[in-house]
């Protein structure tokens, strides 16, 4: 029997796919990928979605209605944030026949071959208990770096976010279970781990553990050379933490540091818990312990009641940094949070209008941080082979590097850095 999985979301939506489909097959399941428009005849269509933004919530319906029309004998399942975030809704996706929440998945299997019985709509959310939910990956195929999630859930109630409601309370891994899934990994053939969550340096809250300890314990299993925190939120990263993830020289050093905003008013508004001199502050200790490193982050323009003067200093705060990498989007109503009621909702175009101008910025920053990189010898994963005869890959750094080699994905290549442009860099073997 064939299941078919369609990903919306972040890394650890992308983890959860991976979980999923171990779950299946070790359940007697073919699985793959879904392409729309693409993949042929499929007997199960798992897509697991996310609710970030109410964008989020349009694209995912539209998802369900072409999938419907694809596979019109397929079994259709809804999985993720969205169900477990609106319960109440769930009577509205009318397309799905299984509904399951964040909390449920364990059940996949088991609910399948109850729909296969009686062909009765079944709708399973149940509400997230105090536990890390236990399901491993096994494989992560088509991928030279292996995402592990080891925290889930968020107490932060950011004005403009739904996700403590889709995911629940802090519930962080336990370390043997850490070790255990990344030896079996490392037993693969994957040389790089990154370690993802929800809020990842709230990892370690429920149980008196550090973030630090986690990443030890990856670090300390043999056949792995690399390891990378996913998204990453100023609060926890002490400067004591911070030193002892400087003791391992396996830790990549970059981090994406969520800063949302530059400007300390609209912080506030956002229910954010740092000022910009505390975010700075990190940036100071961070390189201090990690010379070089890349420091990237998520940048949100057009929050509502954000005046063109709080952008400008907003925008300022992000040269100030000199971040190696930015990524940006335009605010976007999330119904269900208390940003979406709030006053001086920013117009559409200022926001475009301020989207182009920070990109403009970070290209600058970018390309600045990548020629910095150059004369320097540094090891790249490698990854995708173009059709130029060179190979694609990431620094430590994370990156972008094209180097002519031989080698297959999943090398870890020593590359000297002969140039950069448009923030690549291009290098050749180290001899």
């Amino acid at each position: 029997m064939k299941a078919c999985f369609y990903t919306l979301g972040c890394k650890v939506n992308q983890y959860e796919t991976h979980a999923m489909r171990h779950h299946l097959e070790q359940n007697g399941f073919e699985t793959a990928d879904y392409l729309p428009g693409e993949t042929g005849k499929c007997d199960l269509l798992i897509i697991n979605s996310c609710t970030v933004t109410g964008e989020s919530d349009r694209k995912l319906r539209q998802l369900l209605r072409r999938c419907r029309r694809e596979q019109p004998e397929a079994v259709l399942v809804l999985s993720g944030c969205m169900p477990q975030a609106f319960p109440d809704k769930a009577a509205e996706f009318k397309e799905a026949d299984i509904i399951v929440g964040n909390a449920a998945r364990r059940k996949l299997a088991d609910l399948v071959l109850q729909f296969f019985n009686t062909h009765q709509p079944i709708v399973e959310i149940p509400k997230h208990d105090n536990t890390f939910e236990e399901l491993p990956i096994g494989d992560m195929e088509g991928h030279t770096r292996a995402f592990v999630k080891i925290e889930d859930g968020c107490n932060r109630f950011c004005s403009y976010c739904i996700i403590p409601y889709a995911r629940g309370r802090v519930r962080s891994r336990s370390l043997e279970s850490l070790r255990q899934e990344v030896t079996t990994l490392a037993a693969k053939g994957y040389r790089e781990i990154v370690l993802v969550g929800i809020n990842l340096t709230a990892f370690g809250q429920d149980c008196g553990l550090t973030l630090a300890d986690a990443v030890d314990t990856v670090c300390a299993i043999d056949g792995i050379e690399r390891v990378r925190l996913g998204s990453i939120e100023p609060d926890y990263l002490t400067p004591p933490i911070i030193k002892r993830l400087a003791s391992q020289p396996k830790l990549c050093p970059q981090f994406h540091l969520a800063l949302q905003s530059g400007c300390d008013a609209t912080l506030k508004r956002m229910n954010r818990h740092y000022t910009t001199a505390e975010y700075a502050a990190l940036c100071k200790a961070l390189r201090a312990q990690f010379p070089g490193c890349a420091i990237t982050t998520d940048f949100m323009v057009g929050f509502p009641g954000e005046t063109e003067e709080e952008f400008e200093s907003s925008l300022s705060f992000v040269k100030e940094i000199a971040f190696a990498r930015v990524h940006i989007f335009a605010y976007s109503r999330r119904p269900g949070t208390p940003a979406d009621r709030a006053p001086d909702q920013v117009q559409s175009r200022v926001k475009a209008e301020r989207s182009r101008k920070t990109a403009d910025l970070c290209q600058r920053l970018a390309s600045e941080y990548a020629a910095g990189l150059i004369g320097k010898t540094v090891p790249v994963l490698l990854e995708t082979k173009l059709a130029d005869g060179t190979v694609h890959g990431y620094s430590p750094e994370y990156v972008s590097v094209k180097v002519k080699t031989d080698a297959p994905a999943g090398t870890v290549l020593p590359v000297l850095i002969t140039g950069a442009e448009n923030g690549e860099c291009i290098a050749v073997p180290a001899e």
